[in-house]
């Protein structure tokens, strides 16, 4: 989508409405003053945070050493097939 200029003087105007487009449009807004930019409204990123990883990790059930085993050989076995594939032209009929 793409972001919408606006006078900072509208944006005050209908501040509530053009947060209620940022929030359930997922909208973009460019806030210029004159006509220069001077800051921007547009949604927060969503997801986690890399910095949040190793607790994730923690939180997974680990698996068992038979598990553990077949995991490893079908990672192998993938990676052996995988090698044995020539790269095919995507553009060939």
């Amino acid at each position: 989508m793409d972001t919408i200029t606006l006078t900072v003087t509208e944006a005050a105007r209908h501040f509530s409405d053009y947060i209620g487009r940022v929030a359930y449009r997922h909208e973009s807004f460019v806030l210029c003053k004159g006509k220069k930019p001077v800051a921007e409204l547009r949604p927060l990123p969503t997801g986690r945070r890399l910095g949040d990883l190793p607790g994730l990790l923690r939180s997974l059930p680990h698996l068992s050493k038979q598990d553990a085993v077949a995991f490893a050989r079908d990672v192998e076995t993938s990676r052996k097939a995988i090698a044995v594939d020539k790269p095919r032209d995507p553009w060939e009929s």
